[in-house]
C-alpha cells in the first residue's frame, strides 16, 4: 500500500531513461500491458483467491491457512515491486493509477475483515484501520486540486507493520508468537492512527495554502483587467483629443484656402477694371 500508482510503459517503443520524467506525450502512449500493470491485476485477482484459501475447511486448517499467508504475502510483495517499477521507470497509466490503491485496500481490507469473521481479530482494530485508509482515501480528493498529499515514511512503515501483523494472523500462530502478533498489531495500529492525524493535518495545511494562492491569483487578475480598462480609456480619450486637434487644422486650412480665394477674386477684379478704364480711354 505505497500509493505509487502502477502504471504502463511506453508505446513508442524508446527505452525508458532509468529515474527519468515522461511528458503528456509519452503517458498518453504508455501502453496497458506491462510488467507494472499486469502485477497489479495479479494483486487483483489475489484477493478472491486468498479469502477462498482463508475459508478453506472451515477456516481453521493450519496448512490451508499458510497457503492463504503465502497469497497474502505474494500480494503485498507485489504491491512493492510494481510500484518500484513506476517510480524507476515512469511508467504511467490511467488504469494503473486507479488500479493500484484499489488493489492495496482490497486485499488488506480482505484480511481484516475475514479474520474478524473467523474471530481470530477484534472488530475494533478492522474497523480503525479500514476507516483510516477510506478516511485518507476521500481527504486525498478533498485537497487534490490544491496540492498531492505526499507519501511519508510515517505512512510506509506504517504499511510494513500493518502487513506484517495481518500475516502473522492469518498464519495459525499459538504460544509466544500468539502474543507477539498482538503487540505487532498494537504497533500498527497507532501507526495508522498517528499518520492518519498527520494526513489530516497536512490536508488542512494545503488546503488552505491552495485556497489563499487561489485568492492571491484572483485578485491579481481583477488587478490586471482594471490597469487593461484604465490603459484602454486613457487611449480612447488622447485619440479623441488628437482627432479634434486635426478637425481645428483642417479647418484653419480651409479658412486659409478661402482667403487666398477671395484675394485672387479681388486681383481679377482690380484687373477688369483696369483693363475697361484702357479701353474707355482709347475710344477717346
Amino acid at each position: 500500500m505505497t500509493g505509487v500508482p502502477a502504471s504502463a510503459a511506453g508505446g513508442s517503443g524508446a527505452k525508458p531513461v532509468r529515474g527519468g520524467k515522461l511528458g503528456t506525450a509519452a503517458v498518453n502512449q504508455a501502453s496497458l500491458w506491462n510488467i507494472a500493470n499486469i502485477l497489479t491485476m495479479v494483486r487483483l485477482l489475489l484477493v478472491p483467491g486468498f479469502v477462498l484459501l482463508l475459508f478453506h475447511n472451515g477456516g481453521y486448517d493450519p496448512a490451508w491457512r499458510s497457503f492463504a499467508w503465502a497469497a497474502f504475502a505474494i500480494a503485498m510483495i507485489t504491491d512493492l515491486f510494481d510500484g518500484h517499477l513506476a517510480r524507476t521507470y515512469n511508467l504511467v497509466t490511467d488504469f494503473g493509477k486507479i488500479a493500484d490503491p484499489i488493489a492495496d485496500k482490497a486485499i488488506m481490507g480482505a484480511a481484516l475483515v475475514s479474520l474478524s469473521i473467523l474471530g481470530d481479530l477484534p472488530w475494533w482494530i478492522t474497523g480503525v484501520i479500514i476507516a483510516r485508509e477510506l478516511g485518507i482515501t476521500l481527504m486525498r480528493f478533498w485537497v487534490i486540486r490544491h496540492a498531492v498529499i505526499p507519501a511519508s515514511r510515517g505512512g510506509k512503515l506504517k504499511t510494513l507493520a500493518q502487513g506484517t501483523a495481518v500475516g502473522m494472523y492469518v498464519l495459525a500462530l499459538t504460544g509466544p508468537l500468539a502474543t507477539l502478533r498482538f503487540w505487532v498489531m498494537m504497533v500498527a495500529v497507532v501507526l495508522t492512527v498517528v499518520t492518519g492525524l498527520d494526513y489530516v493535518r497536512q490536508a488542512v495545511v494545503l488546503r488552505r495554502k491552495g485556497l489563499a494562492a487561489e485568492r492571491a491569483a484572483a485578485a491579481g487578475r481583477a488587478a490586471e483587467a482594471a490597469e487593461e480598462a484604465l490603459q484602454t480609456a486613457a487611449g480612447t480619450a488622447v485619440g479623441a483629443g488628437a482627432a479634434a486637434g486635426v478637425a481645428d487644422v483642417h479647418g484653419g486650412v480651409s479658412d486659409v484656402r478661402g482667403g487666398v480665394a477671395d484675394v485672387r477674386g479681388a486681383g481679377t477684379d482690380v484687373r477688369g477694371t483696369a483693363e475697361a478704364r484702357d479701353a474707355a480711354e482709347a475710344e477717346r
